[in-house]
């Protein structure tokens, strides 16, 4: 990317949805019975992709790795970003999603606006598109 610097992209684990109690019960009932993947394809309709992402990074639900205690159970799916943890003793179960966060993008040099009268001419600027091999 011409004229930015990209600082190192760390992956995060945001939180989709956390049920609990009898919400939980359910889909307890459902792991029991159909196995974990029927727990990941009854819950990923909830994850509404941006919505969802804005929703944890806003509210804190957001994590360096798959939050869990010593009563849990952790199934990822293999090439699938999603992570399930759940817990017959609390009653709970929690989908999680992989999230590469962007770090600060950090202009190295201005670069001026189309709009902006004091820009030099198409022809005296720098070619704006860069191909390296």
């Amino acid at each position: 990317m011409a004229g930015y610097e990209l600082k190192e992209r760390t992956p995060r684990w945001i939180s989709v949805v956390f049920l609990q109690g009898t919400e939980a019960d359910a889909v307890l009932g459902l792991i029991d019975r159909s196995g974990a993947s029927a727990a990941f394809d009854y819950l990923q309709p909830r994850d509404l992709g941006e919505a969802t992402t804005d929703a944890a990074l806003e509210n804190g639900y957001v994590y360096d790795r798959i939050p869990a205690g010593r009563t849990d159970h952790i199934i990822e799916h293999d090439g699938s970003p999603y992570a399930l943890t759940y817990s017959r003793t609390y009653r709970y179960v929690s989908l999680l999603r992989w999230h590469p966060l962007e770090s600060e993008v950090v202009p190295t040099r201005p670069i001026p606006r189309r709009d902006d009268i004091w820009a030099a001419p198409r022809s005296t600027r720098q070619a704006e598109r860069t191909v390296t091999l």
